[in-house]
C-alpha cells in the first residue's frame, strides 16, 4: 500500500487556513448557506487552490466536525470516578462553560448540525458519544445509590449540563443584549449561578 507523503509547511498552513475559514463561515451561516467561494476567500485562497486540499464543501465540513467533537468530549471524558460526586459533575459544568467561552464558534456550529439532524455526524452521536455518556451515566448511577449524590437522573442531568453551559455560546447575542455586561462578568455570573444550582441538585 503507497503511503501518503507528509505535508510541507506550505500544505499544512494552508489546510489549517482553510478549516479555520470553514469554521467561521459555517458557524455564521450553517452548511446549507455556505459555499466554498465564501471559505475560499476567507482562507485567502483561491478556490480552486482550496478544491487542490478538499474535493467539496461536504468533505471540508466533515474534517472541522470530526476535530471539534474530540474537542467536545475532553471534558466529560475527565470526569473522574475516584473523585468526589459534587465536585466532579461541578468541574464538569465548569468546563463545558469554558468552551462555550473560549469556542462560541465550535458551539454554534455543533448546534447548527444537530439542528439539521446530524446528517454528517449521526455515527459519531450514536457511536463514540453516546458510549462515552453511557458509561458516565453509570458512575453517576453508582453514585447515587451510594447515598453520596441526590437521586437523579444521569441522563436529563448531563442534557442540563449541556443546555445551560452552551446556551452563553449559542445564544451569545442575546445574552449580551439583555445583560450589558462584558464577557468576563456575564461568564463570572453564570459560573455562580450554575454552582448553586447543580450543588443545591445534588446534596444529599
Amino acid at each position: 500500500m503507497t503511503q501518503r507523503k507528509p505535508k510541507t509547511r506550505i500544505q499544512q498552513k494552508n489546510t489549517e487556513a482553510i478549516l479555520e475559514a470553514a469554521l467561521v463561515v459555517f458557524s455564521q451561516f450553517g452548511f446549507r448557506g455556505s459555499t466554498l467561494d465564501q471559505i475560499a476567500k476567507e482562507a485567502g485562497l483561491s478556490k480552486p487552490n482550496l478544491l487542490y486540499y478538499f474535493p467539496s464543501k461536504e468533505a471540508i465540513h466533515t474534517e472541522v466536525l470530526e476535530g471539534l467533537l474530540d474537542n467536545w468530549l475532553d471534558p466529560l471524558r475527565e470526569m473522574d470516578e475516584n473523585g468526589d460526586p459534587i465536585d466532579e459533575i461541578l468541574s464538569y459544568m465548569k468546563r463545558k462553560l469554558e468552551m462555550s467561552r473560549d469556542y462560541p464558534r465550535e458551539s454554534r456550529l455543533f448546534a447548527n448540525e444537530i439542528l439539521q439532524g446530524a446528517p454528517r455526524m449521526m455515527h459519531a452521536i450514536t457511536g463514540e458519544l453516546k458510549e462515552l455518556v453511557d458509561s458516565k451515566v453509570v458512575i453517576i448511577r453508582k453514585w447515587s445509590a451510594e447515598g453520596r449524590i441526590a437521586e437523579i437522573d444521569p441522563y436529563h442531568l448531563i442534557f442540563s449540563i449541556w443546555s445551560l453551559t452552551q446556551h452563553y455560546a449559542d445564544f451569545d447575542v442575546q445574552v449580551r443584549a439583555i445583560l450589558e455586561e462584558d464577557q468576563d462578568q456575564i461568564f463570572a455570573e453564570a459560573d455562580s449561578y450554575l454552582t448553586t444550582l447543580f450543588t443545591r441538585m445534588l446534596k444529599v
